[in-house]
């Protein structure tokens, strides 16, 4: 029987939604909007509240009926259905799953991935939150406006690699998402029409910030525990090791480190190597491809 192939993606996802609880007293699992903040862990929940709020900002006049395409641990959506929208949530991790239903009970959740998902029905807007780099690119955007009622809208929030991006080698570059000209290619070419695009690379690079220095916080930790290892239960420390290493493999173990200690993560290098863009989309009248919501069948 093959092996089934475990779900990091899913396992760290659901991971950051129980420290982010921890720490914001909810599971926002997006970057936060640093604008006039100062860049410290006691405001990320602040910084988070600003970045829901810039993208409720971007949404048509409602009450709408939304289709939040991985939609995290169901904050967003929880918020938009208190707004009063009509809310669906596709989402492919059956923890996530969960904590969608517990934070947007009124929502409908969907578990499954986006390429898999189908709907009988039309969605006004389908919502992107972080979620559209994880999705081949113009599956993404073309399901996405065929979802879509005539003349209803898609809106991607999300991290783009800019043009000026390099390969970090033996460390990923910080940041992540689709080619920054490829996506505007696609623009062009959809069938659809772009009503606002925003640039908020620069208000959410200070997110990076604040996670590396978690992650030097940890790597101190583990620096002490390893050096009282080797000073008092050397046999112990070399077996750990062992595991560790049959575990996850020296170029793992080697990234895992340069996360612990490094300082490649920044803010600045997430700036020179990503662009982070809000997009609304409007679909064109003439593409109707799904009936519209609540419509007569005739």
């Amino acid at each position: 029987m093959p092996k089934r192939k475990i779900d990091t993606r899913a396992i760290g996802l659901d991971a950051g939604a129980g420290f982010i609880r921890w720490l914001t007293g909810a599971e926002n699992l997006h970057y936060g909007l640093w604008t006039d903040l100062e860049p410290v862990a006691g405001n990320v929940g602040k910084a988070q509240e600003a970045y829901t709020e810039r993208l409720l900002g971007f949404l048509p006049e409602g009450p709408l009926s939304i289709l939040d395409i991985g939609g995290g641990a169901g904050e967003m959506a929880g918020k938009l259905a208190d707004l009063g929208h009509r809310v669906d949530i596709v989402v492919p991790s059956r923890p996530l799953a969960e904590r969608c239903r517990a934070n947007a009970p009124d929502a409908r959740v969907h578990e499954t991935t986006f390429e898999a998902f189908d709907s009988d029905t039309a969605f006004d807007l389908c919502l992107f939150s972080e979620s559209f780099q994880y999705i081949p690119l113009r599956v993404a955007l073309d399901k996405a406006l065929q979802l879509a009622a005539p003349g209803g809208h898609v809106l991607i929030a999300d991290c783009f690699r800019s043009e000026n991006f390099e390969p970090g080698g033996e460390t990923r570059t910080v940041g992540g998402g689709h080619p920054v000209g490829k996506f505007r290619a696609a623009l062009e070419a959809c069938a659809g029409d772009v009503l606002r695009q925003e640039d908020v690379t620069e208000a959410v690079a200070p997110s990076i910030d604040i996670e590396q220095g978690l992650f030097h916080v940890l790597g101190d930790a583990v620096t002490h525990i390893d050096a009282e290892l080797s000073a008092k239960r050397p046999v112990m420390r070399w077996l750990l090791a062992r595991a560790a290493r049959l575990a996850f493999g020296r170029r793992r173990l080697y990234r895992l480190d340069r996360r612990f200690r490094g300082n490649e993560r920044s803010s600045t290098a997430f700036v020179r190597n990503n662009r982070y863009l809000v997009t609304l989309i409007r679909k064109e009248r003439g593409h109707a491809v799904r009936p519209e919501p609540n419509a007569a069948t005739v």
